[in-house]
């Protein structure tokens, strides 16, 4: 599980030029999540070796001046909360304005790292003018562009001296974390499996903050179910708050092998729902997506769970080889094969395959179906191996792998899933030179 550094500040100070930066910086970004309004607000980067997720508090202020100074305050709550570090930028062409002064206020009573980048210094007299934020009361500052990247190296070397090395979960227990919206009914759901049951071995104080690990011993299988319904609101945060939602799943999916997504059937998959899909899907973990409340569910039919089936596949294609289970967290329907399903999601993405195997498999059918041309070029795939990660990846050699586009890419993800069962589970193709 890697650190969160939060970009914190009022608006148009140029937190998400900054952010846009630092995740296009290495080739080991793993990728951005679009938000809730479509900008880019979680991403991962990596600076002299440690790797970080970046959240931008940026793009989730809308609205008038007046909410913009209540929205800022409850970010910044939040950044204090959740995050290992915070990067407080401010703007050297406007100086130090009064919601400036408050987000301070707020950062100097934290006891964690805080880094105060002045931003848009790109030359001498600028530099003279960003002394005057020494008046904020929070030390030493760091001079910077996020349009051009001068002076981000420096900040980022100090950033990285105080993240936390990341955990080495290898030898633990396998973490089901149970993620979605806020009242969509993970509380029930957690209590509905543990309230009764007499498999729990003991409750642990989880290893993160912000959750609680409950040991967890079911059909011969023993996991943590990482508990993300059981925070408290913190600083009495609105529960309705979309930034809330996604920090707090940030931390919770990275730190899971599957994520139990939860939602409510009376509200739909909506748009927060599917972002955080796509936080656990692009973090390659495992997932199963539980359709809560079915019970509540008025004027079904036969066909309505195929219909419902079919509505959330078309929202999170391409990868819509994921579980759907309809369960009642209330009268507890179904939720003990969303468990057993969960096992055997966390089963494929553990699942490793013999080379000879795959080769046996997957070489007739590339014979059969050969990569297109392109630009005149035929791609002869001649070997195959499953990459030694903690989930599925797989290397293609051939003569050509510029050449082979994604459809066809897809194509094979799709003939490996067929073949050897990774529902549930992101598989990564990529392709090298033989």
């Amino acid at each position: 599980m890697s650190a969160i550094v939060a970009i914190v500040g009022r608006p148009n100070v140029g937190k998400s030029t900054f952010f846009n930066r630092l995740i296009q910086r290495r080739e080991a970004i793993v990728d951005a999540v679009s938000g809730v309004t479509r900008d880019r607000h979680y991403g991962k980067s990596d600076w002299n070796g440690k790797e970080f997720s970046l959240i931008d508090t940026g793009g989730y202020v809308v609205g008038s001046d007046d909410v913009f100074e209540k929205e800022i305050d409850k970010q910044v709550e939040l950044a204090i909360d959740e995050a290992d570090a915070i990067i407080f930028m401010v703007d050297v062409e406007t100086g130090v304005t009064g919601m400036d002064e408050d987000v301070a206020k707020l950062l100097r009573r934290v006891d964690k790292p805080v880094f105060l980048a002045i931003n848009k210094v790109d030359n001498a007299m600028r530099e003279e003018d960003a002394v005057e934020f020494y008046a904020l009361g929070l030390g030493e500052f760091y001079t910077l562009s996020s349009i051009n990247g001068s002076g981000t190296g420096e900040l980022l070397d100090a950033l990285v001296e105080v993240l936390p090395e990341k955990v080495n979960e290898e030898s633990e227990l396998p973490r089901f974390a149970v993620v979605g919206r806020p009242n969509a009914g993970k509380s029930s759901f957690i209590n509905a499996l543990i309230g009764e049951d007499r498999y729990i071995v003991t409750d642990i104080a989880g290893t993160t903050r912000d959750s609680i690990d409950t040991k967890y011993n079911r059909f011969g299988f023993e996991f943590n179910l990482v508990d993300t319904a059981g925070i408290r609101r913190k600083r009495k945060v609105k529960e309705d708050l979309e930034f809330y939602s996604v920090m707090r799943s940030v931390r919770a999916i990275e730190h899971s092998d599957v994520c139990i997504l939860l939602f409510d059937a009376t509200r739909g998959f909506d748009g927060q729902v599917e972002n955080i899909f796509w936080l656990a899907q692009r973090n390659n973990k495992g997932v199963v997506i539980l359709v809560n409340k079915w019970d509540l569910v008025e004027d079904k039919e036969t066909n309505t769970i195929k219909q419902y089936t079919k509505q959330i596949k078309k929202a999170i294609e391409p990868f819509v080889d994921v579980p759907i289970i309809f369960i009642s967290a209330l009268t507890k329907q179904r939720i003990y094969k969303a468990i057993e399903t969960a096992v055997e999601v966390y089963k494929n993405r553990s699942k490793k395959i013999k080379t000879r195997k795959i080769n046996d498999v997957m070489l007739p059918i590339i014979e059969k179906t050969p990569p297109p041309a392109y630009k005149d070029k035929y791609v002869k795939i001649k070997f195959i191996t499953q990459l030694p990660t903690p989930y599925p990846q797989f290397a293609f050699f051939c003569n050509l792998p510029q050449y082979v586009r994604d459809p066809y890419k897809r194509f094979l993800e799709n003939k490996l899933r067929e073949h050897f069962d990774f529902t549930g589970v992101p598989v990564t193709v990529f392709m090298r030179k033989k």
